[in-house]
């Protein structure tokens, strides 16, 4: 009869005896390391193996030395607001106030004047009144919850009109229709995908109608045959039937920049009349995950009280690094040089291609010419001039980076890793040439 082999495995009280395992305890916990070693065993009994003590030992280690599973990365792809590794990176001084908020205790929601309960959306109000030329403002979680609350406060019961060609996905399969009929709202389409008329929207005004929502198309363009009103046709349009214009902005951009001209602020859309302005945080504002909504002082506080904008609510290190970063919005001039986003976006074309010449001398590559974006749905037509570190291996070498620490994305063409240097620090060009120098 053959001896069965898994017989000879150590138990966990034996494994827990040895030096190595000892100073594992010590680093991890004797519950975590117990649970490792039970996995590294039941691994070895999958497999049919009898591995020795030191082979278990070590697959218990690497177990408990994981990295964690949200962590940072190099962005080397050329897409500044990269949806998938986290959008915006946040300026130094955001990162600064949230960890200062993070580390004790806040008067998140406490009036320090009166020594009484406060809210949490006053900290934002009196700056994004500043900024955007608003009554009042707040902020939600994100700019889809900032859509629905806006819908759910205004138009709840009654209906909603929007022009087809604004019936956008605005990422991961949400809808506007979806987020639109989560509200309450019923949703009224007017003229045709490419061509909508004033005369569409007043042609189904009536005693049911809410609210007109105009949604910027952010992550698309139509060209060719199009039409579609201006804001301020819009917002004259609502203000003679008694009803709000909602613009959902999108992008959010605040500082304008010669290269993003095309992106339009919420002080120009306030300004031609719109009664409530919506837009991301965490695109082209360049901050945290967040959903602005500025507009006139009745309609805020309507959205500030629905019970919906406790449920959205923007946290409270969100909110101390979205202060932070507005408040650098404060001087053009220095939003440009210290936000991360809006400084890759406008950063000289030279001082790209130093940096790949830089980066191709340390990893022994090539530079080619490439062309950067803007990403996270803004600004779709705008071709950024870039360079990048190009370099043999393809999809292979890709994944190599990619199992690197940090890892590096960036991105295969024609069976050769371009690391895109529009979307890198100078700091990050050492660490990729560690991870190059790697197993």
């Amino acid at each position: 009869m053959t001896a069965n082999p898994l017989r000879e495995l150590p138990s966990v009280d034996a494994l827990l005896r040895r030096d190595d395992i000892a100073g594992l305890v010590v680093m991890h916990g004797r519950e975590r390391v117990v649970a490792a070693l039970r996995a590294a065993l039941e691994e070895a009994r999958a497999a049919g193996e009898a591995r020795p003590a030191d082979r278990l030992a070590a697959a218990a280690s690497a177990t408990l030395s994981r990295p964690p599973s949200l962590r940072r990365v190099v962005n080397a792809t050329g897409v500044i607001v990269h949806t998938n590794l986290g959008r915006s990176p946040l300026a130094e001084e955001a990162v600064r106030r949230a960890s200062e908020v993070a580390s004790g205790y806040s008067n998140l929601e406490y009036d320090l004047a009166g020594g009484s309960r406060g809210s949490r959306h006053r900290h934002l109000s009196g700056l994004l009144a500043e900024l955007t030329g608003a009554d009042d403002g707040l902020a939600v979680n994100n700019n889809a919850a900032a859509v629905l609350v806006c819908l759910a406060a205004m138009a709840a019961g009654g209906e909603v009109v929007i022009s087809r060609g604004e019936l956008i996905e605005i990422g991961d399969g949400f809808r506007i229709p979806d987020i639109l009929r989560q509200s309450g709202a019923t949703l009224v389409e007017v003229g045709t995908t490419n061509r909508t008329r004033l005369a569409d929207y007043v042609s189904v005004l009536r005693p049911e109608t809410r609210a007109i929502l105009r949604v910027h198309q952010s992550n698309f363009r139509m060209v060719g045959f199009t039409e579609s009103p201006s804001t301020a046709e819009l917002a004259t349009a609502a203000a003679a039937h008694g009803i709000p214009l909602i613009d959902d902005l999108g992008s959010g951009q605040l500082t304008d920049l010669p290269s993003l001209m095309d992106e339009p602020t919420a002080r120009s859309s306030l300004e031609a009349g719109s009664a409530l302005v919506c837009f991301s945080g965490d695109k082209l504002l360049g901050g945290p995950q967040a959903g602005v909504i500025v507009g006139a002082a009745g309609p805020v506080e309507r959205v500030r009280r629905h019970p919906l904008a406790r449920a959205l609510r923007i946290d409270k290190l969100s909110l101390a690094a979205l202060e932070a970063t507005l408040e650098l919005h404060r001087d053009p001039a220095k939003a440009a040089a210290r936000i991360p986003v809006l400084r890759m976006a406008s950063q000289p074309s030279a001082d790209v291609r130093a940096r790949a010449d830089r980066l191709a001398t340390l990893v022994g590559g090539m530079v080619v010419a490439t062309t950067a974006r803007i990403g996270g749905g803004a600004v779709p037509l705008l071709e950024l001039e870039s360079h990048a570190c190009s370099l043999e291996g393809g999809e292979r070498l890709a994944a190599r980076l990619r199992r690197s620490e940090p890892p590096v994305v960036g991105r295969v063409q024609e069976g050769r890793v371009l690391l895109d240097c529009t979307t890198l620090e100078d700091s990050d060009l050492p660490l990729i040439a560690a991870a190059l120098a790697g197993p």
